[in-house]
Protein backbone atom coordinates (compact mmCIF):
# COMPACT_ATOMS: atom_id res chain seq x y z
CA UNK A 1 0.00 0.00 0.00
CA UNK A 2 3.19 2.39 1.11
CA UNK A 3 4.06 1.99 -2.90
CA UNK A 4 0.32 2.82 -4.23
CA UNK A 5 0.90 6.11 -1.97
CA UNK A 6 4.25 7.12 -2.94
CA UNK A 7 3.48 6.42 -6.67
CA UNK A 8 0.02 8.71 -6.68
CA UNK A 9 2.07 11.54 -4.85
CA UNK A 10 4.23 11.24 -7.76
CA UNK A 11 1.53 11.69 -10.25
CA UNK A 12 0.10 14.25 -8.56
CA UNK A 13 3.54 16.40 -7.96
CA UNK A 14 4.05 15.87 -11.56
CA UNK A 15 0.76 17.01 -12.42
CA UNK A 16 0.86 20.51 -10.48
CA UNK A 17 4.65 20.66 -12.21
CA UNK A 18 3.21 19.88 -15.91
CA UNK A 19 0.68 22.33 -15.39
CA UNK A 20 2.57 24.90 -14.59
CA UNK A 21 4.68 24.73 -17.54
CA UNK A 22 2.12 26.59 -19.35
CA UNK A 23 0.57 28.48 -16.42
CA UNK A 24 2.39 29.19 -13.68
CA UNK A 25 0.80 28.12 -10.35
CA UNK A 26 1.54 31.46 -7.98
CA UNK A 27 -1.31 30.72 -5.36
CA UNK A 28 1.36 27.74 -4.35
CA UNK A 29 4.91 29.12 -4.90
CA UNK A 30 5.50 28.03 -8.35
CA UNK A 31 6.06 31.64 -9.94
CA UNK A 32 8.07 30.92 -12.74
CA UNK A 33 8.11 28.08 -14.94
CA UNK A 34 11.57 26.70 -14.06
CA UNK A 35 10.37 25.85 -10.77
CA UNK A 36 7.50 23.93 -12.70
CA UNK A 37 10.15 22.13 -14.62
CA UNK A 38 11.90 21.19 -11.44
CA UNK A 39 8.79 20.32 -9.48
CA UNK A 40 7.86 17.98 -12.57
CA UNK A 41 11.45 15.94 -12.74
CA UNK A 42 10.55 15.67 -8.74
CA UNK A 43 7.84 13.98 -9.25
CA UNK A 44 8.73 11.59 -12.44
CA UNK A 45 11.78 10.93 -9.75
CA UNK A 46 9.00 10.04 -6.88
CA UNK A 47 7.27 7.35 -9.32
CA UNK A 48 10.25 5.66 -10.05
CA UNK A 49 10.67 5.36 -6.76
CA UNK A 50 7.28 4.28 -5.92
CA UNK A 51 7.41 1.53 -8.53
CA UNK A 52 10.59 -0.13 -7.83
CA UNK A 53 10.01 -0.22 -4.27
CA UNK A 54 10.11 -3.61 -2.65
CA UNK A 55 7.05 -5.44 -1.95
CA UNK A 56 6.51 -7.16 1.70
CA UNK A 57 5.86 -10.68 2.12
CA UNK A 58 2.53 -11.58 4.12
CA UNK A 59 1.44 -15.10 5.80
CA UNK A 60 -1.21 -16.62 7.09
CA UNK A 61 -0.37 -17.88 10.78
CA UNK A 62 -3.32 -20.56 10.43
CA UNK A 63 -5.96 -21.35 7.66
CA UNK A 64 -9.26 -20.63 8.23
CA UNK A 65 -11.40 -19.92 5.26
CA UNK A 66 -10.53 -21.35 1.60
CA UNK A 67 -8.35 -18.62 0.27
CA UNK A 68 -6.33 -19.23 2.86
CA UNK A 69 -6.15 -22.48 1.79
CA UNK A 70 -4.96 -21.29 -1.87
CA UNK A 71 -3.15 -18.40 -0.82
CA UNK A 72 -1.53 -18.71 2.48
CA UNK A 73 1.56 -16.09 1.22
CA UNK A 74 1.16 -13.03 -0.53
CA UNK A 75 3.01 -9.46 -1.30
CA UNK A 76 -0.25 -7.77 -2.94
CA UNK A 77 -3.60 -7.35 -1.10
CA UNK A 78 -6.45 -5.82 -0.85
CA UNK A 79 -9.76 -6.71 1.54
CA UNK A 80 -13.53 -4.70 1.70
CA UNK A 81 -16.98 -5.76 3.50
CA UNK A 82 -19.97 -4.94 3.41
CA UNK A 83 -23.16 -5.55 5.24
CA UNK A 84 -26.25 -6.66 3.53
CA UNK A 85 -29.46 -6.86 5.21
CA UNK A 86 -30.69 -10.90 4.27
CA UNK A 87 -29.45 -14.06 5.50
CA UNK A 88 -26.55 -16.09 3.68
CA UNK A 89 -27.93 -18.12 1.28
CA UNK A 90 -30.12 -14.97 -0.53
CA UNK A 91 -26.76 -13.06 -0.03
CA UNK A 92 -24.27 -16.39 -1.82
CA UNK A 93 -27.40 -16.10 -4.70
CA UNK A 94 -26.66 -12.58 -5.91
CA UNK A 95 -22.88 -12.98 -5.51
CA UNK A 96 -23.29 -15.67 -8.01
CA UNK A 97 -25.74 -13.93 -10.12
CA UNK A 98 -24.51 -10.10 -10.00
CA UNK A 99 -23.82 -8.75 -13.65
CA UNK A 100 -21.35 -6.21 -14.79
CA UNK A 101 -23.93 -3.43 -15.82
CA UNK A 102 -25.03 -3.78 -12.22
CA UNK A 103 -21.71 -2.19 -10.47
CA UNK A 104 -21.59 1.29 -11.25
CA UNK A 105 -18.22 2.49 -12.56
CA UNK A 106 -16.62 -0.78 -13.70
CA UNK A 107 -17.73 -0.74 -17.38
CA UNK A 108 -15.72 3.24 -17.46
CA UNK A 109 -13.15 1.67 -15.24
CA UNK A 110 -12.37 -1.64 -17.30
CA UNK A 111 -12.26 0.08 -20.63
CA UNK A 112 -9.60 1.90 -19.02
CA UNK A 113 -8.05 -0.77 -18.08
CA UNK A 114 -7.76 -2.35 -21.78
CA UNK A 115 -6.79 0.92 -22.88
CA UNK A 116 -10.23 1.64 -24.89
CA UNK A 117 -9.92 -1.56 -27.08
CA UNK A 118 -12.59 -4.32 -27.15
CA UNK A 119 -11.04 -7.30 -26.72
CA UNK A 120 -12.33 -10.74 -26.49
CA UNK A 121 -15.14 -11.70 -24.09
CA UNK A 122 -13.07 -11.36 -20.37
CA UNK A 123 -13.95 -9.58 -17.27
CA UNK A 124 -12.64 -6.73 -18.32
CA UNK A 125 -14.95 -6.88 -21.65
CA UNK A 126 -17.82 -8.71 -20.00
CA UNK A 127 -21.73 -9.34 -21.63
CA UNK A 128 -24.04 -7.52 -19.53
CA UNK A 129 -26.18 -10.56 -19.59
CA UNK A 130 -23.91 -13.32 -17.80
CA UNK A 131 -23.35 -13.14 -14.19
CA UNK A 132 -19.93 -11.78 -13.83
CA UNK A 133 -18.57 -14.05 -11.59
CA UNK A 134 -19.60 -17.00 -14.84
CA UNK A 135 -17.61 -14.67 -17.27
CA UNK A 136 -14.51 -14.66 -15.03
CA UNK A 137 -14.19 -18.60 -14.58
CA UNK A 138 -15.21 -18.93 -18.64
CA UNK A 139 -12.17 -16.36 -19.54
CA UNK A 140 -9.43 -17.23 -17.20
CA UNK A 141 -10.09 -17.69 -13.71
CA UNK A 142 -10.66 -20.50 -12.29
CA UNK A 143 -12.94 -21.46 -9.72
CA UNK A 144 -10.88 -22.89 -6.65
CA UNK A 145 -13.05 -23.82 -3.97
CA UNK A 146 -17.15 -23.25 -3.26
CA UNK A 147 -18.47 -23.37 0.27
CA UNK A 148 -22.24 -23.01 0.10
CA UNK A 149 -23.54 -19.87 1.34
CA UNK A 150 -20.30 -19.63 3.20
CA UNK A 151 -17.34 -18.63 0.32
CA UNK A 152 -16.40 -18.90 -3.06
CA UNK A 153 -12.74 -18.88 -3.83
CA UNK A 154 -11.45 -17.81 -7.69
CA UNK A 155 -7.72 -17.84 -9.11
CA UNK A 156 -6.07 -16.70 -12.15
CA UNK A 157 -2.15 -16.41 -13.39
CA UNK A 158 -1.56 -12.56 -13.62
CA UNK A 159 2.90 -12.81 -14.58
CA UNK A 160 3.79 -16.26 -16.34
CA UNK A 161 7.46 -16.97 -18.04
CA UNK A 162 7.47 -15.30 -21.50
CA UNK A 163 6.33 -18.53 -23.93
CA UNK A 164 4.91 -20.42 -21.15
CA UNK A 165 1.83 -22.18 -22.22
CA UNK A 166 -0.33 -24.74 -20.10
CA UNK A 167 -0.21 -28.38 -20.38
CA UNK A 168 -3.55 -30.14 -19.74
CA UNK A 169 -6.70 -29.43 -18.05
CA UNK A 170 -6.40 -26.89 -15.59
CA UNK A 171 -7.43 -27.64 -11.99
CA UNK A 172 -6.93 -26.06 -8.36
CA UNK A 173 -4.55 -28.58 -7.23
CA UNK A 174 -2.46 -27.63 -10.32
CA UNK A 175 -3.03 -23.90 -9.97
CA UNK A 176 -2.01 -24.19 -5.62
CA UNK A 177 1.37 -26.56 -6.66
CA UNK A 178 2.57 -23.80 -9.36
CA UNK A 179 5.82 -22.33 -7.29
CA UNK A 180 8.11 -22.15 -9.93
CA UNK A 181 9.53 -19.30 -10.23
CA UNK A 182 8.21 -16.52 -12.71
CA UNK A 183 4.77 -16.69 -11.93
CA UNK A 184 2.06 -13.99 -10.16
CA UNK A 185 -0.96 -16.04 -9.32
CA UNK A 186 -3.96 -13.80 -8.05
CA UNK A 187 -6.77 -15.56 -5.96
CA UNK A 188 -9.78 -14.11 -4.88
CA UNK A 189 -12.55 -14.41 -2.79
CA UNK A 190 -16.03 -13.72 -1.38
CA UNK A 191 -16.94 -14.78 1.99
CA UNK A 192 -20.02 -14.73 4.15
CA UNK A 193 -20.80 -14.39 8.03
CA UNK A 194 -23.70 -13.97 9.92
CA UNK A 195 -24.07 -10.71 11.24
CA UNK A 196 -26.19 -8.66 14.15
CA UNK A 197 -30.08 -8.82 13.42
CA UNK A 198 -29.85 -11.08 10.56
CA UNK A 199 -27.71 -9.11 8.61
CA UNK A 200 -24.56 -10.73 6.61
CA UNK A 201 -21.18 -9.39 6.55
CA UNK A 202 -19.77 -9.85 2.93
CA UNK A 203 -15.73 -9.69 2.70
CA UNK A 204 -14.06 -9.85 -0.50
CA UNK A 205 -10.12 -10.11 -0.40
CA UNK A 206 -7.85 -10.55 -3.16
CA UNK A 207 -4.32 -12.10 -2.66
CA UNK A 208 -1.34 -12.11 -5.24
CA UNK A 209 1.78 -14.46 -4.88
CA UNK A 210 5.00 -13.67 -6.96
CA UNK A 211 7.46 -16.92 -7.10
CA UNK A 212 10.30 -14.88 -7.36
CA UNK A 213 11.72 -11.23 -7.21
CA UNK A 214 11.30 -10.38 -10.83
CA UNK A 215 8.20 -11.51 -11.04
CA UNK A 216 7.46 -9.41 -7.87
CA UNK A 217 8.74 -6.31 -9.45
CA UNK A 218 6.95 -7.10 -12.50
CA UNK A 219 3.33 -6.94 -11.13
CA UNK A 220 4.21 -4.31 -8.47
CA UNK A 221 4.55 -1.92 -11.19
CA UNK A 222 1.29 -2.90 -12.60
CA UNK A 223 -0.43 -2.91 -8.87
CA UNK A 224 0.52 0.02 -7.86
CA UNK A 225 -0.88 2.32 -10.95
CA UNK A 226 -4.37 0.25 -10.81
CA UNK A 227 -5.14 -0.26 -7.02
CA UNK A 228 -7.43 2.43 -6.91
CA UNK A 229 -9.50 1.52 -9.57
CA UNK A 230 -8.88 -2.16 -8.88
CA UNK A 231 -10.08 -1.01 -4.79
CA UNK A 232 -13.45 0.97 -6.48
CA UNK A 233 -14.21 -2.02 -8.62
CA UNK A 234 -14.55 -4.00 -5.62
CA UNK A 235 -16.25 -1.86 -3.18
CA UNK A 236 -18.74 -1.39 -5.96
CA UNK A 237 -19.16 -4.55 -6.84
CA UNK A 238 -20.04 -5.24 -2.93
CA UNK A 239 -22.40 -2.54 -3.23
CA UNK A 240 -24.13 -4.23 -6.44
CA UNK A 241 -24.58 -7.93 -4.75
CA UNK A 242 -26.24 -5.77 -1.24
CA UNK A 243 -28.74 -4.19 -3.27
CA UNK A 244 -29.58 -7.36 -5.49
CA UNK A 245 -29.66 -9.35 -1.76
CA UNK A 246 -31.54 -6.63 -0.51
CA UNK A 247 -33.97 -6.12 -3.59
CA UNK A 248 -34.87 -9.86 -3.70
CA UNK A 249 -35.08 -9.65 0.16
CA UNK A 250 -38.19 -7.05 -0.22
Amino acid sequence: MFGVVVVYAGLLTSLLGLVSLFKPLKFIGMARRTSGLIVLAVGVIVIGIGLWLPANEERIAEPRTQLDAFAPTWQFHEVHSIRVRAPRERVFWAIKEVRAGEITLFRTLTWIRRFGRPGPESILNAPETMPLLEVATRTGFLLLAEEKDREVVIGTLVVAPPGWRLKGTPTPERFWELKEPGFALATMNFRLEDAAAGETLVTTETRVYATDASSRRRFARYWRVIYPGSALIRRMWLRAVKKRAEGMAG
